[in-house]
């Protein structure tokens, strides 16, 4: 396959470039979604679908029956200000991309370009997923899922990129990778009272704080000493005053685990601890828990291949095994319909002056990092269609 003669790195830089200055958040992708169709239109060979309002699906067919690849990247932005040190900021007030979605969009758009003027040497179907609305919860892959675009295919890959290694270097790992990601939100109705009288009331605050405490007990409790999990209270809202007792409290939780054995454990029991102190204080209470990332898990034969094409593409030395992280990825919804391989990129080093994590509103990568992630998309593809 004639790989450089498409793959052009000034192009993949400008598509990322503006993504970024044109972030938008998700499900508000619109810009960004017709700028890709235009781009897979200029490319030519490539049918496009569009699976929601604000996401692509472009197909690109061998000359022979075959397996079916998937290649998924993300596209949203982040409700951030950006502060990062760039000549390409983000026209976009409020909105930045600090998850690196526009290199992701940006490199599957370099492989796409090699893949369509190639097309006859595939031995089956690609299909290229600009997917919206990765960063809020349920997902935009959920919706995609949902849509029956993508039931024929048989084997799914993501790319992420993150800084922390020089440009050119490979992650992943076989097993769950990044642990599923659900919210709980919580409403006590107690009763207000005057500070002094606490006796006449029903205090939504003591009955909050009893159900923080017993929640973060369920992890040492009733959770195996050997499993991963997190449960972490980030929004605890109530009262106006020192000396009025409140009616109402307002909690919001974020569960996360690694195994859909024990999210269901967690869930069960939150819903237990919250009931219980409720009735055994007097309160009511509305709860609405949301289930919302599945547990991540890469797929041996997927990992494998991820492997080999790592091998080509940066070379094995580069190729770091991913520990399990606790963030999560709306990616793990494509699992549900065939085997899936999630990847890290490397985006450059702190030494190098790429010290910001994603979701900083200094975050920026080396762009150096977008062939080696438009190469490793064009390979498993070429994997993933082998018989």
């Amino acid at each position: 396959m004639n790989i450089e003669k498409y793959l052009d790195e000034k192009e993949i830089i400008g598509w990322r470039r503006w993504f970024h200055e044109n972030g938008e958040l998700s499900f508000k992708e619109y810009n960004t979604s017709a700028f890709i169709e235009n781009e897979l239109k200029k490319i030519g060979n490539i049918e496009i679908l569009k699976p929601t309002p604000t996401s692509i699906i472009g197909v690109i067919k061998g000359p022979k029956e075959g397996k079916v690849v998937g290649l998924r990247a993300d596209i949203d932005a982040l409700p951030i200000e950006e502060e990062a040190d760039v000549d390409f900021k983000s026209k976009n007030k409020g909105v930045m991309h600090a998850c690196g979605h526009d290199t992701h969009a940006a490199m599957l758009l370099g492989a796409a370009k090699v893949l369509a003027n190639n097309r006859e040497e595939l031995n089956g179907t690609v299909k290229l997923i600009f997917q919206h609305a990765e960063e809020l919860p349920p997902g935009g892959a959920i919706e995609i899922v949902n849509s029956g675009m993508v039931d024929d295919v048989d084997e799914f890959y993501g790319i992420h990129i993150f800084p922390g290694l020089p440009a050119g270097h490979i992650l992943s790992n076989t097993g769950a990778i990044m642990a599923s990601s659900d919210t709980v939100t919580l409403k006590i109705q107690g009763k207000g009272a005057h500070g002094s009288m606490p006796d006449k009331s029903i205090d939504p605050i003591m009955i909050g704080s009893m159900i923080v405490i017993n929640i973060n007990q369920i992890i040492s409790r009733n959770i195996n000493a050997f499993e991963n999990a997190v449960i972490s209270c980030g929004i605890f809202n109530s009262g106006t005053a020192e000396n009025i007792i409140p009616d109402t409290a307002n909690l919001k939780f974020t569960v996360r685990n690694l195994s859909e054995d024990v999210r269901r454990t967690i869930k069960s029991r939150i819903e237990d601890i919250i009931a219980g102190i409720c009735k055994a204080n007097g309160a009511t209470y509305e709860l609405d828990y949301l289930m919302g990332y599945d547990v991540n898990i890469n797929d041996e034969n997927c990992v494998n291949k991820i492997k080999k094409a790592a091998e080509k593409v940066v070379g094995l030395d580069n190729y770091v095994e991913l520990p399990q992280q606790m963030g999560s990825e709306d990616f793990s919804s494509y699992r549900r319909i065939a085997p899936s391989g999630y990847l890290g990129l490397s985006g450059g080093s702190a030494e190098e002056g790429y010290e910001y994590v994603n979701h900083n509103p200094k975050f920026k990568i080396d762009e150096k990092a977008l062939m080696y992630g438009a190469k490793m998309h064009i390979e498993l593809a070429l994997l993933g269609l082998e018989k």
